[in-house]
């Protein structure tokens, strides 16, 4: 039988809205089940605890249980990778970060493209990294431990939780920006630098304001600046870096992403359930208590914010040559 092109075009216009009906009816059922989100490291860390944050809030909002597992293992890239590799249906979830952007530079074979195998679904927060020195270094504000350094080039020396941490490429950036020279002296995990750095063996660390912000009040380390462009609303006496060095800026994100793929009606309900937990007040307070500021974008946005980031600190692990640990 033959459809005269008037029949066509009426059937072709019925069956574009059905699966458009079809589609509407699939996003309103979402989800039907449980979520899963992977966290690429241990529990109790600042990605694991806003996972489970938000994951708190997204239950009560989705009538779903969320299921936060941890899975740590090479940065992030372990649990990054089982992501990309799962269905695309809005029911695998991927904590996001800091260190994704920088592993896309520093790991050359991981076996994904972090940008072309992970959707963006939401930012989540920004944290800053804190520069703190042992209380026995003399300088007290950045201009100060700057000439020190200047005075004693190659003397001191600067911890970090490993090689191509966030803390570590912050660092990198701040030599770079300033011209000092520090000698990088790279720790298996953020607790044994801490250590070391009270106990004096090493002179100062860049490390996430979540894991320092106790020994920071208590007097046990002294803070010299924060590194995002704005004062950490936790901690509001300690100026920025960029006050000293203009255009400084470091910082420690989280958000979520999904596998490509994923459902775009799917991706925008669960941008719009996270922001709508992160507009609430009680969860507002939680991430102002740990030193941070919601991240509230658009997925287009965080995808854009995620490629900049990876960007930024592709031109520091080159510059600096910095290696996988």
């Amino acid at each position: 039988m033959k459809l005269s092109r008037r029949k066509y075009l009426h059937l072709a216009a019925s069956a574009g809205a059905l699966t458009a009906v079809g589609r509407a009816a699939w996003a309103q059922a979402y989800p039907s089940r449980p979520i899963r989100i992977l966290v690429g490291f241990p529990a109790g860390g600042t990605p694991d605890i806003l996972a489970r944050i938000i994951g708190e809030r997204l239950h009560e909002r989705l009538g779903q249980p969320i299921v936060v597992e941890n899975k740590p293992g090479a940065s992030g890239n372990l649990a990054t990778v089982t992501v990309a590799r799962s269905a695309a249906d809005g029911y695998t979830l991927l904590s996001v970060g800091a260190p994704n952007a920088i592993n896309a530079t520093l790991y050359q074979t991981p076996n994904f493209d972090f940008l072309r195998d992970i959707a963006p679904v939401a930012g989540v927060t920004r944290l800053p990294d804190i520069v703190v020195v042992n209380p026995q270094v003399p300088a007290k504000t950045v201009p100060e431990f700057i000439d020190y350094a200047k005075a004693n080039p190659g003397k001191l020396t600067m911890a970090s939780a490993g090689n191509g941490t966030s803390g570590h490429v912050a660092g990198e950036l701040f030599k770079m920006a300033t011209g000092i020279d520090l000698l990088h002296v790279p720790y298996r995990g953020g607790v044994a630098a801490v250590t070391d750095l009270l106990a004096g063996r090493v002179q100062v660390l860049f490390d996430v304001v979540t894991n320092l912000i106790e020994l920071v009040r208590t007097g046990r380390l002294r803070a010299l600046g924060v590194t995002t462009t704005e004062r950490c609303a936790a901690l509001p006496d300690i100026p920025t870096v960029a006050q000293s060095v203009p255009g400084y800026e470091a910082s420690y994100w989280t958000g979520f992403g999904a596998p490509k793929g994923t459902p775009a009606d799917i991706v925008e309900r669960l941008n719009g359930e996270i922001n709508a937990a992160l507009a609430d007040p009680a969860i507002k307070a939680r991430i102002t208590d740990m030193g941070g500021s919601a991240l509230v974008l658009p997925p287009q946005q965080f995808g854009k914010f995620m490629a900049d980031e990876i960007d930024k600190w592709a031109k520091v692990i080159r510059s600096a040559d910095i290696k996988a640990g």
